[in-house]
């Protein structure tokens, strides 16, 4: 894949994550590219900071939404980090991260009743970056935000970004991990966020998301992503911290039980603004 190099095995897959490699292998392009014949939408170049390759709706065939997403002119306060609740496949392929989406897509509009997909971007094992929820891209360029229906009370103010697989006892694979290093540095410097606002499910609803595994490395996650933001000239938002009205609010996680898929916690509450119909 052109714009997307990749950590393999001696089978020709991607490998598990190891601290070795963790940053092995991300190939950054700007502006727009026909890669493979599909529609690939990138933020701008004028963007100082890593933009890694997504496939924008158009590209895995998503459906039409029952309703177009509100954008809000204000950026997200959270860029929040989920899992799907899924089997940890072992298909990397780019046809299997499309149909990944759009599963996320069916489950949520056909089963929860939605009206399209809750989160704004999702990442398949194989590191494919897609385009989730309508309207997601153009708004994230803009450095608006599109209300999403993947944190309970927090949807006005939180980004979602799934990544395939299930972490409760194993770790996401190279290339997925680099793809959410990527993703989330380009994401802090569209929103000018500092890399403390990179959390997980959990810190903002009672759930186990994104696996306690995957929660465990999101310290490594923003340093991660401190240091590509550093060797782009952007070192002011590494080390900058969540405001103090801006901190999560840590609730206790809910004892370990049976996971379905792309069933991983509260995604909608009262207070948020699409609560009746996400």
């Amino acid at each position: 894949m052109s714009g997307q190099r990749r950590t393999m095995t001696s089978d020709g897959t991607p490998g598990d994550l190891s601290r070795r490699n963790l940053l092995r292998g991300t190939a950054l392009i700007a502006g727009g590219a026909l890669i493979g014949g599909a529609h690939v939408a990138t933020a701008g170049a004028a963007l100082a900071a890593p933009q890694p390759t997504i496939y924008a709706r158009s590209a895995w065939s998503a459906r039409p939404p029952t309703s177009a997403a509100t954008v809000l002119a204000t950026p997200p306060t959270y860029i929040v980090v989920h899992h799907t609740a899924t089997a940890n496949s072992t298909n990397y392929t780019q046809a299997h991260a499309f149909s990944l989406s759009r599963s996320i897509q069916n489950y949520h509009m056909d089963s929860n009743g939605w009206a399209d997909t809750g989160q704004q971007l999702t990442i398949s094992r194989g590191g494919y970056i897609m385009e989730g929820r309508n309207r997601s891209l153009p708004a994230i360029r803009a450095g608006d935000q599109v209300v999403g229906a993947h944190v309970a009370n927090y949807n006005n103010v939180a980004v979602g970004i799934e990544n395939e697989g299930l972490y409760t006892s194993a770790t996401p694979t190279t290339a997925l991990y680099n793809s959410l290093v990527a993703t989330c540095a380009w994401l802090c410097t569209v929103y000018n966020r500092p890399t403390s606002a990179i959390i997980g499910h959990r810190d903002l609803n009672a759930t186990a998301c994104p696996g306690d595994r995957l929660y465990a490395m999101l310290p490594q996650l923003r340093r991660d992503v401190g240091a590509r933001l550093a060797a782009t000239g952007l070192a002011a938002l590494r080390g900058a911290d969540l405001a103090a009205h801006e901190l999560p609010p840590y609730p206790a996680t809910p004892r370990a039980g049976r996971t379905t898929p792309f069933e991983h916690g509260p995604a909608l509450g009262s207070r948020d603004p699409n609560h009746a119909t996400g």
